[in-house]
């Protein structure tokens, strides 16, 4: 039996806890023995001193531990993809349906949206009737039969996480690394896919501000996905302007369905075929990067993409017609015009004050219980590099609030900064890879 305080020192003073000593505390903690404070003070000593490799594999064993696993037969070609979040990223709704038409099977554990980046799960539940909760038993069918389902994280699904991530929340230790590591990879091991391919994004909205700091992120996330039998792989890309055009959560279910329909998104379309690409590569479905790209332009082109989306959505119990018509996702009362007050090139775009202005209008939540506007959000039109004119349209608001819609196309205006000249080079949308 162990001590919670001496281990609390322990750690605190930057020594390493063996697995006992981890478990011990995650276990303690989840059955009510170690209060809130004491795991609070726990976490920030974890988060000032960080954890080595070792302890970092051991408390995701912990984690996995904690619940059940959900396995798949090892000859299924099982690949998944989880993004460390940004503003407008909606890859999920476009790269899943493309890689599903192409043979891979997607099991695919996903979350909500928090602070200045949006949710997976709060997009498709903009769809009317989109159901995210399932049974790990129906999930696990479900893959097998038609190869996707997107779901949220259950009760039984690594509950050690669930519990110590809602206490990460409040105390300001979101942003460890290790605690970022074993979060992400026991969800991805526990949802049983044998592959997993990151988007790891990087700049202004970004959680990693650098590159420095998703290096060692997307290191962590290999090293213990690998020390699982996982097969991980890392794409960084950039997110310093918000992904596509749209933003906001039925905004961008639309965006995502006219890309699918062959709309031209470049940033959205570089993303979704590089992490595609990297899928199939891995679960051999294609055999080099050329052949991969291919197939994926192939799906695209001939709508196998798009039906698998409707599938997905018909599944899922929403309603397929919005494929068709998308006048039946959520709108709004108000579409507010963002039109500049000045001229010049576009230098930079602040993607996470447009994300936190954005929840002024219920278009993001700054705590989970916060509830969304599914039809608010946004559009800006203007990338980086771009000229605009004074008094040019860059976007518009969608909002049921037109006084507070007023104030976030202001905040808007204010997060895009403006220069004479155009002597600077914009970051490519695909920065580098980790395999």
């Amino acid at each position: 039996m162990y001590n919670p305080v001496e281990l609390i020192i322990k750690k605190r003073s930057g020594h390493e806890l063996n697995s006992e000593e981890l478990s011990f505390m995650v276990n303690n903690f989840l059955e009510y023995k170690i209060p809130d404070y004491q795991m609070s003070a726990f976490l920030m000593a974890i988060y000032f001193h960080g954890m080595s490799r070792q302890e970092i594999v051991d408390l995701t064993r912990i984690y996995l531990d904690s619940g059940v696993r959900i396995e798949f037969d090892k000859g299924l070609k099982t690949c998944d993809k989880h993004s460390t979040g940004g503003v407008g990223d909606k890859i999920t709704m476009t790269l899943a349906p493309v890689v599903v038409a192409c043979g891979v099977f997607n099991p695919m554990i996903s979350g909500r949206g928090l602070g200045h980046t949006g949710g997976t799960l709060d997009k498709l539940e903009s769809i009317p009737g989109f159901e995210t909760f399932m049974s790990n038993e129906t999930f696990r069918e479900t893959v097998i039969h038609d190869r996707l389902a997107i779901i949220a994280q259950s009760s039984s699904l690594v509950p050690a996480d669930k519990m110590i991530y809602a206490l990460r929340d409040v105390t300001g230790t979101v942003e460890s690394l290790p605690l970022i590591t074993a979060s992400i990879m026991s969800k991805k091991i526990a949802e049983g896919a044998q592959n997993l391919v990151i988007d790891l994004k990087v700049g202004s909205g970004a959680f990693m501000k650098t590159m420095e700091e998703a290096e060692k992120l997307a290191s962590l996330l290999k090293y213990t996905g690998e020390s699982f039998g996982q097969k991980v792989s890392v794409i960084f890309t950039q997110m310093n302007a918000p992904l596509g055009y749209a933003i906001g959560n039925a905004l961008e279910i639309k965006e995502s369905i006219e890309y699918l329909k062959g709309k031209n998104i470049p940033d959205l379309d570089a993303i979704t075929k590089a992490l595609a690409i990297e899928m199939l590569l891995q679960t051999g479905i294609a055999s080099e990067e050329q052949e991969a790209l291919e197939k994926i332009k192939g799906v695209l082109k001939n709508g196998q993409a798009l039906n698998e989306f409707r599938k997905l959505i018909f599944r899922q119990k929403g309603d397929p017609r919005v494929c068709d018509d998308q006048s039946l996702l959520p709108q709004t009362k108000y579409v507010l015009p963002i039109v500049s007050t000045r001229q010049g090139y576009i230098e930079s775009i602040n993607s996470q004050k447009i994300g936190y202005a954005l929840i002024k209008i219920g278009a993001g939540r700054m705590n989970l219980d916060t509830p969304l506007d599914m039809g608010a959000g946004a559009y800006i039109y203007k990338k980086i590099g771009e000229y605009l004119a004074d008094k040019e349209l860059i976007g518009e608001v969608h909002t049921n609030d037109q006084q507070l819609g007023a104030q976030v196309v202001n905040d808007i205006l204010a997060a895009i900064s403006l220069k004479d000249t155009c002597d600077f080079f914009p970051l490519p949308i695909i920065l580098q890879k980790l395999k």
